[in-house]
């Protein structure tokens, strides 16, 4: 739905700017601790599994020094025997190890997804109306997934790398300080050469991500909008504006691609320098007697431990910038301030009456350009009162904030006498039953739709409601008749039987407020004479606000207000207000001429 005022779609509010990445990782953390005894169980199969595998290097020198004076077979096999036990324990616990990631990585998403999908159902309408559909699913679907991946494979291998590292070193140290000082080279070129990429590489993937959410928006619009885009024969221009955003993701992704790709190479040729230095120093002093051939040995492996993971942690770079990119974008959602708090003394709106008074109401979606100005009116219990006038003049803007999807700037908005903010939105939202002229179907059966929003129903009571709506015979007619599956957004039936559908789920409801949005705008002038009979049996006893740009479908309307420019200019019955032929006449009359 489009509103006057509002601010063009696609742009970001200040709530979705990228945060640091030490915010991030935080937040990833808390996540991650949410399932902490899963976590903890993880760290420790990590730690066991490492230390049975980094024993290895070490049994290797021992069976190299079993055999340098002549072969020791019983230590030769028993050494050999303890490395093939040390390594098949520590593969069975990489194993348990990667299922039990692959379970905390879906629980983190599983509650990450729904932290996102439950404040999207609390942030205000306007965000909706200011950001594309298709950059939020984005963020919910591919962003997450991300995330997913990286939390799956590249956090257990932080883990790993440190403990190798760290391990590795501290062996080395126990076997040859001398021969470790060829790690105070290479390890700082590594760390300088590491780090210096990474926030370039950060910066690329945060843009990829951007851009890619912008494609998914435009694609999403477009894809819904293909019969208007046929109808117009724009598919060129369509397809060269997708060209040049396409053009953007494939740039910004190949960008972020080649930075990454840079780290890996580099630092694998810092690694294999350091194992090329520690060969030939360690040659030398094989040869001058101060280190053995088994000491040597183990040394050379654990030089080559030492270096994996700092290779590894390079290669994986690209991943954890990709997901800290996509972290970034998902609590940006999740940061989302959510709509105004109702008052800390804020009542149920129970015992409606469905008297309602505009006060000189004022407000604008943007403050340069103001909508509604001092606008005031009094609609009583059970009257129908019209809202006519020409297009952007504000008449959409009323019910939104009649239903508080938007807040007035000042002046105020009476329900019965007291404040709307006086009462919980959810109790307000209650008291009133909308059909809008954009429908809304969701996958499920026929019945399912037209019982959606008015809890527990029978079957009778669905079909008396289709039968009051004139659609009852055409459900009948479908194969399954009200057990019918719609497929997406209804898109198995008519525009006009989609709206018909909707009134009837309208006419299911028991409020006693009714907004009726240019509600027969899809439907034919045959059904639209039905429907106007159905609806009159609809607002028995209930206050109706329609809002109508065909003037002859309201002539009996108990209060028409006549907005133009966001004021009321006219308001009284068709009859007066033809006599003083003022606007409201030159609209009517514009119709049939």
């Amino acid at each position: 739905m489009m509103y006057a005022g509002k601010q063009p779609r696609g742009k970001n509010d200040g709530s979705q700017k990228a945060k640091n990445r030490k915010y991030v990782i935080k937040r990833l953390w808390d996540y991650l601790t949410f399932y902490k005894w899963r976590l903890i169980l993880a760290i420790f199969l990590t730690i066991v599994a490492n230390l049975l595998s980094l024993i290895g290097p070490f049994l290797t020198g021992r069976t190299i020094s079993a055999m340098e004076n002549g072969v020791d077979f019983d230590q030769v096999f028993l050494y050999a025997s303890l490395m093939v036990v040390f390594y098949l324990i520590s593969s069975i616990l990489n194993y348990t190890l990667s299922i039990a990631m692959v379970r905390i990585s879906q629980s983190v998403v599983y509650k990450m997804r729904n932290d996102v999908f439950d404040k999207l159902n609390k942030v205000p309408v306007s965000f909706f109306d200011n950001n594309q559909t298709g950059d939020i699913i984005s963020k919910i679907s591919y962003d997450i997934d991300t995330i997913n991946t990286s939390l799956a494979t590249d956090v257990i291998s932080i883990f790993t790398s440190i403990i190798t590292v760290v391990i590795s070193f501290i062996m080395m140290l126990i076997m040859s300080p001398i021969l470790s000082l060829v790690f105070l080279i290479t390890i700082p070129l590594s760390f300088l050469f590491t780090k210096t990429l990474s926030g370039i590489v950060k910066k690329k993937y945060r843009l990829r991500n951007a851009k890619l959410g912008e494609l998914n928006g435009y694609a999403e619009e477009m894809i819904t909008g293909q019969k208007t885009v046929q109808s117009y024969v724009s598919e060129s221009a369509v397809l060269n504006r997708f060209d040049a955003i396409n053009d953007e993701a494939s740039d910004a992704s190949y960008k972020a691609g080649y930075y990454s790709t840079m780290v890996g190479p580099t630092v694998n040729f810092i690694s294999n320098l350091s194992v090329t230095l520690v060969g030939v120093f360690g040659g030398l002093l094989y040869f001058r007697g101060q280190i053995d051939l088994g000491k040597l040995t183990s040394f050379t492996l654990y030089s080559r431990r030492f270096s994996g993971p700092i290779n590894q942690m390079s290669s994986i770079l690209a991943d954890i910038q990709s997901a800290l990119a996509a972290a970034e974008r998902v609590f940006g959602l999740i940061d989302l301030k959510e709509e105004v708090a109702d008052l800390k003394d804020a009542e149920a709106y129970e015992d409606v009456s469905g008297e309602i008074v505009f006060n000189q109401v004022n407000f604008s979606y943007d403050k340069k350009n103001p909508i509604i100005q001092n606008l005031s009116f009094k609609a009583q219990h059970g009257q129908v009162v019209a809202i006519v006038g020409p297009t952007g003049a504000g008449k959409t803007t009323l019910v939104n904030l009649l239903m508080r999807f938007y807040d007035v700037d000042s002046g105020e908005i009476l329900a019965d006498g007291k404040n709307i903010q006086t009462y919980t939105r959810t109790s307000l939202r209650k008291a009133f039953s909308m059909v809008l002229q954009d429908t809304w179907l969701f996958t499920g059966s026929i019945a399912d739709n037209i019982a959606y929003g008015n809890g527990d129903v029978t079957r009778d009571e669905i079909i008396e409601a289709a039968k009051r709506a004139k659609i009852h015979h055409f459900i009948e007619a479908l194969p399954n008749g009200y057990d019918t599956e719609l497929t997406d957004e209804g898109l198995n039936i008519s525009k006009g039987q989609k709206q018909l559908l909707v009134i009837a789920r309208a006419m299911l409801s028991k409020t006693k407020m009714l907004i009726l949005d240019e509600a027969t705008s899809n439907v034919d002038t045959q059904t639209e004479i039905h429907i106007q009979q159905a609806m009159l049996h609809l607002m028995e006893n209930k206050t109706t606000f329609v809002i109508a740009h065909r003037l002859s479908t309201i002539q009996n309307a108990d209060l028409i207000l006549v907005i133009k420019d966001g004021n009321i200019v006219e308001q009284g019955k068709h009859d007066d207000l033809i006599q003083k032929q003022g606007f409201y006449q030159k609209l009517y009359i514009s119709q049939f001429e």
